[in-house]
């Protein structure tokens, strides 16, 4: 067990602490990850069957690293043996094992947020109500929150409290929606991820020969990121370790900071509660960051008052004080870090993707979004539209849905009539308001017309039933062939591919969405060949995987040289060379909706304190004393935040106009071939972006163009053929503006236009 001479002493006492309640406290970069790792080969090694192991994380990238390293150390079969994943990835498999006595499909979908919110749009419009009052996200967060909270659709109604809170948010239908919601869910066979942890916690409740099954199967339970867990993932955890109370929780109350998600604090808090016996292990050594970095958040973080308390220390050294940076405005600080990035990858020779600039919304990312563009600096913003959120993809997977389960009804909605079969909105009215009459599905009226008679044409009626046709077909071949065979057939057959196929010579927005199913189906191949020897290689099996992807996991990157633009939530468990926390103003972060308590004040200190830990070698702290508001210009003040921070830890830069901009002024305000790297609030296709790495700086692409004229007719990469009506500039730094019929006129950089001319 030589793996264990890697731990600091801390380290290795929580990992070879496996019998009894455990819980272990994990300073922000302390390596708890390892120490989960370790924890768990070496309780294989000490005899241990995997098979009676689970261990619970946040993402499914995380789980699977996890066991990859444990399978470095045990051996990869033993490790494939270990029960882990995700709360949902792992109880949605219990569930579909179970699914009859809930009355449930094993074969149930998974809803998304968007499939929940077209339900709620429904339910809203048939009950007639002011869908400003009803906001569909609004009221699916109110779902949610009940959801996590135990609260049945009955109870929920028949709660005083609850009432009248709905009745003070103009909201007094929230009962008889919450109702009727789950009602729908429930006739198409689907649950979405808030009844994955609901429904679990039904069916230990009124099933004990099932609760008894996994008490005894799950003797070994370890959970990660345990201050983020919400009251149905904490008492799954409670209830399943009740017998042999060999838990172990991972986690730093200091990084709880997911409340609106539900998660609750005391959950880690109040630990020692549930289990007076257990044993406490605090990692404290910081691998990650800077001694100044350290002690800043040290200093920060000590003013809350619900906390376990710890001293966070490390080796490292010293390093920068943590800078502090005034702008006049947004759109200023926006162009003054961007600037000091690009200067830094010039002067220093560092890669793009050793900066990130978090911020407390995602509506802060513009700026910096335009000053990356105009300085042509490739990057990324996380937390936007995932691939499998795009139009066509959910297009195509809802085909493979209904081939999976007939009654999702939303799936139906979606391609009933895509690619056009002449099958009307009315006509599809008429059916699911017939469907609500009877209490069943949609499908169950389109397959049997004789039983459910619907006031539509007879030609209508044709067409649907070569459609249940057409799904029954695809439903009939679900686990003969492989997942990628089908997956191509039903591409095919539903008329998907010939319909994207066609538009393709429409322009490069529709050539992206063509290509995005190519790599749909690809990626169906790739889960095809990597399944094991006794794996499910079906097309079910892959749409449960990608019903359960989070977003971390789908941050998948050819080109991984950019720099990083995210939420701080976003940030979390993630690490970067140098941050650039911006935004950091009263109102903002803190933000006004966390200053009505102590409680939510705390856990935006909370955040900040993350946000400072992402940083490994440097860290800059922006503001701006005035930033537009829904179109206003509004003074604002420092965050008290930065006050927090002792004094000897800052250092103030003093705002320097038109000095320390030598190497970025070059690029001046425009920008020709945008370097944007998946920019998700763009309208840019980032199948035509040309990466810039460091090894290979771009080079200049004249193509003759330094000899350009106005009136000259020359076409671009992406904006098609124009003319030069103005040219600016000498040798390197020659700009041109060119009119394009089709996007107006642009200022283009010649070095970098690549522009052909056509005289």
């Amino acid at each position: 067990m030589g793996y264990l001479d890697e731990l600091n002493t801390s380290q290795r006492e929580a990992a070879e602490n496996i019998e009894g309640p455990t819980m272990v406290i994990a300073g922000a970069g302390s390596g708890k990850t390892r120490v989960l790792t370790f924890r768990i080969a070496y309780m294989i090694d000490k005899g241990v069957d995997p098979f009676n192991i689970m261990a619970l994380t946040f993402t499914n990238k995380a789980a699977k690293e996890m066991t990859e390293r444990i399978g470095t150390i045990v051996g990869g079969g033993e490790a494939r043996n270990i029960t882990m994943g995700t709360f949902h990835s792992v109880f949605s498999r219990i569930l579909r094992y179970n699914a009859d006595r809930l009355g449930y499909p094993s074969n149930f979908t998974i809803y998304d947020t968007q499939d929940s919110k077209s339900v709620l749009k429904s339910i809203i419009s048939d009950f007639n109500l002011d869908n400003k009052a009803y906001k569909a996200g609004n009221v699916l967060g109110r779902i949610s929150s009940a959801k996590n909270n135990l609260i049945s659709p009955d109870a929920y109604a028949q709660n005083a409290d609850i009432q009248q809170e709905d009745k003070m948010s103009k909201r007094p239908e929230m009962g008889r929606v919450y109702k009727t919601y789950a009602s729908r869910c429930f006739n198409a066979g689907a649950m979405d991820f808030d009844d994955l942890l609901y429904q679990t916690n039904v069916l230990l409740r009124d099933f004990p020969e099932v609760l008894y099954h996994y008490q005894q199967k799950f003797r070994y339970i370890l959970v990660d990121e345990y201050q983020d867990t919400n009251y149905a993932q904490y008492l799954i955890v409670k209830k399943l370790a009740a017998v042999y109370e060999n838990i172990c929780v991972v986690g730093d109350d200091a990084q709880s900071i997911y409340s609106f998600r539900g998660a609750n604090i005391h959950n880690i808090l109040n630990f020692k509660k549930d289990y007076p016996d257990f044993k406490l292990f605090k990692l404290e050594q910081n691998y990650r960051s800077t001694k100044n970095i350290v002690e800043a958040a040290n200093g920060v973080i000590a003013k809350n008052k619900d906390q376990i308390k710890k001293t966070v220390w490390t080796d490292n050294v010293q390093g920068e004080k943590i800078r502090v940076v005034r702008t006049l405005t947004d759109n200023e600080e926006g162009k003054l870090i961007t600037n000091k990035i690009y200067d830094a990858i010039g002067n220093n020779g560092l890669y793009y993707s050793d900066f990130a600039i978090l911020y407390r919304t995602n509506k802060q990312s513009r700026s910096f979004e335009e000053s990356l563009r105009k300085l042509n600096i490739p990057y990324k913003i996380y937390g936007g539209l995932s691939f499998y959120q795009r139009k066509e993809i959910k297009d195509l997977l809802s085909y493979f849905r209904l081939a999976a389960n007939h009654h999702d009804e939303e799936a139906l909605k979606r391609v009933i009539n895509y690619p056009k079969r002449g099958i009307g909105k009315t006509s599809m009215q008429n059916i699911l308001i017939e469907a609500n009459k009877h209490g069943v599905s949609a499908w169950e009226i389109m397959s049997n017309f004789m039983k459910y008679p619907v006031a539509i044409n007879t030609g209508a009626k044709n067409k649907m039933s070569d459609f249940v046709t057409m799904i029954k077909s695809f439903a009939a071949q679900l686990e003969k062939i492989d997942g990628y065979t089908l997956a191509q057939e039903i591409a095919r057959t539903s008329g998907i591919l010939k319909e994207l196929h066609t538009d393709k010579d429409k322009g490069p927005e529709e050539v992206e969405r063509y290509q995005n199913i190519e790599e749909l189906l690809s990626g169906i191949r790739s889960f095809v060949a990597g399944q094991g020897e006794h794996d499910s290689k079906s097309l079910s099996e892959f749409m449960m995987d990608v019903a359960l992807l989070t977003d971390a996991d789908q941050n998948k990157d050819d080109d991984k040289n950019h720099v990083t633009l995210m939420t701080i939530h976003s940030s979390k468990g993630l690490e970067f060379p140098n941050v650039y926390l911006v935004g950091l103003e009263e109102n903002l972060f803190p933000s006004q909706m966390a200053l009505n308590s102590r409680t939510e004040l705390e856990e935006e200190r909370r955040l900040f304190y993350v946000a400072i830990t992402r940083a490994k070698t440097t860290c800059t702290l922006s503001y701006a004393t005035s930033r537009f508001l829904w179109g206003n210009l509004i003074s604002s003040e420092p965050s008290r935040f930065i006050d927090e921070i002792d004094r000897k830890f800052l250092e103030f830069e003093a705002p320097q106009r038109g000095k320390g901009r030598s190497l970025s002024g070059r690029l001046g305000g425009s920008f020709s071939n945008p370097t944007v790297s998946g920019g998700l609030n763009n309208n840019l296709s980032s199948k035509s972006l040309t990466p810039v790495n460091r090894a290979n700086p771009p080079k200049p692409k004249t193509g003759g163009t330094l000899d350009l004229k106005v009136g000259y007719n020359v076409e671009h990469d992406r904006f098609g053929k124009g003319k030069v009506i103005q040219l600016d500039g000498d040798g390197p730094d020659k700009k041109a503006t060119i009119f394009f019929p089709k996007h107006g006129s642009k200022t283009v950089l010649l070095r970098f236009a690549n522009l052909k001319i056509e005289g």
